[in-house]
């Protein structure tokens, strides 16, 4: 081993969380974490802070939490650590005056296998477009988005009942032992990094992973079954697709978190709702159906189709609006 690695570990939700542990659970050297600010949050505006502080805490690792990455005050902060290894999971983008300081470098691990899926949400827009794989990799930082030379990839499948949950967390496992396989890698010395350029050159036609908005989620019923049926699970648990009820004058706000789909012709304008009033809700859209199988309208429990029916009794006056 060449240089014992010292590590700064900079990450913000769950996602990032797993990789830490193991890092400390293995007994490398964590010298500090570098995580966002406390935000306020809920109805009485109280400071919550981020999942990774939350844990670092917990096992006594002094944490950083700069507004601004290029304060003088931070910077010096972040050089007092001594850190020889900057590991990125889940943060954002670092300048060059950050991420060019350590001796063995800084990366990052990003959700999918680059340069395919660049951006911000890339599980989201995997299942949205209807991916079968997807995948993890360490990168080395440069002054582009997750554009820098990458060091290992790890694929995965996609099966088809995924939804962005349960593939988030298959990918946090898999990116925890290719993080700890990329330490110990750089460590050493050995492993020699692969230009993004020859890979995007082999697959022709790349995905971007634009940050999600409000819009992004939002149904149209005039796409196939199974474009919506994507988006719906692409978003499920969190933001959640949704869309609109309409039960006469009255519009009420819905997120969708599950569903199934069916290609089927049919006359139906798209938006109707089919539905038993009891266990069944099918919703007619471009060459088919969609059933939603979990539901929220705005203000209310997260229901099952069955549940929501129960207390929804004007179903068969209703429809779905694009």
């Amino acid at each position: 081993m060449k240089t014992k690695p010292r590590i700064v570990y900079m990450g913000t939700p769950r996602f990032a969380v797993a990789p830490l542990k193991e890092l400390l659970d293995k007994g490398y050297d964590v010298a500090g974490v570098v995580t966002a600010p406390d935000k306020a949050s809920g109805r009485g505006l109280s400071l919550t802070c981020s999942d990774v502080k939350d844990f670092a805490i917990s096992r006594n690792i002094p944490v950083l939490q700069p507004v601004s990455l290029k304060d003088e005050s931070f910077l010096l902060q972040l050089a007092a650590l001594n850190g020889n290894l900057f590991i990125v999971v889940a943060f954002r983008m670092l300048p060059k005056v950050v991420w060019s300081m350590p001796k063995l470098g800084t990366f990052n691990l990003h959700a999918s296998l680059l340069p395919d899926y660049r951006g911000a949400a890339p599980i989201n827009w995997a299942i949205i477009n209807g991916e079968k794989e997807t995948g993890v990799t360490t990168f080395l930082l440069d002054e582009e988005i997750d554009t820098g030379d990458i060091l290992f990839q790890q694929s995965c499948k996609i099966e088809p009942e995924d939804s962005f949950g349960t593939l988030h967390d298959k990918l946090m496992i898999i990116g925890t032992d290719l993080v700890i396989k990329t330490v110990d890698c750089l460590t050493e010395g050995e492993h020699k990094p692969m230009l993004q350029s020859g890979l995007e050159a082999q697959m022709g036609e790349t995905h971007l992973a634009p940050k999600l908005t409000k819009e992004t989620g939002k149904i149209d019923w005039d796409d196939s079954p199974e474009v919506i049926h994507n988006l719906i699970r692409g978003l499920s648990p969190y933001p959640a697709a949704h869309s609109v009820i309409a039960t006469g004058e009255n519009l009420s706000p819905v997120k969708i978190f599950g569903s199934n789909f069916l290609i089927e012709d049919h006359d139906l304008k798209h938006g109707t709702i089919v539905s038993d009033g009891k266990k069944t809700m099918r919703v007619a859209c471009n060459g088919g159906f969609v059933d939603i199988t979990d539901l929220q309208l705005a203000g209310k429990k997260r229901l099952s189709c069955k549940e929501f029916l129960a207390g929804f009794r004007s179903i068969s006056n209703s429809n779905f609006q694009s």
